[in-house]
């Protein structure tokens, strides 16, 4: 009836099983933090950086600046700093057609799992 209350969270992964996915080369991690974010605590190691305001454009396959970097039929997972806007950037991808989009929450998430950063 209402379309807002057919909106489904996006599934949560847990660090550990991201960080063994990321390694075994079945999830591509994308980081949806704004670039002075990066620059203050780094980034997860193997994770692309997507901020939230270019999701749209370069997860729509049918955009002339979608990332080639993507694979609609790979898991993807996202994280941000609070996990509020990969939970958002999440629902863009499933509507572009990811099958298997997770919200991992945040690089510290990450990082207590044992996730290697990089600067």
């Amino acid at each position: 009836m209402f379309g807002f209350m057919t909106k489904t969270a996006p599934a949560r992964i847990s660090a550990s099983d991201a960080i063994a996915r990321v390694k075994d080369g079945t999830l591509t991690l994308i980081d949806v933090r704004e670039p002075g974010e990066l620059r203050q605590s780094g980034k997860a190691k193997g994770a692309l950086h997507i901020p939230l305001g270019q999701i749209a454009a370069q997860t729509d396959p049918k955009s002339g600046h979608f990332n080639r970097k993507l694979d609609t039929g790979k898991a993807v997972a996202l994280y941000c700093a609070s996990g509020a806007r990969s939970g958002r950037a999440a629902g863009i991808l499933r509507a572009h057609g990811f099958a298997e989009v997770y919200n991992l929450g945040t690089l510290t998430d990450w990082q207590r799992a044992g996730g290697a950063v990089v600067r």
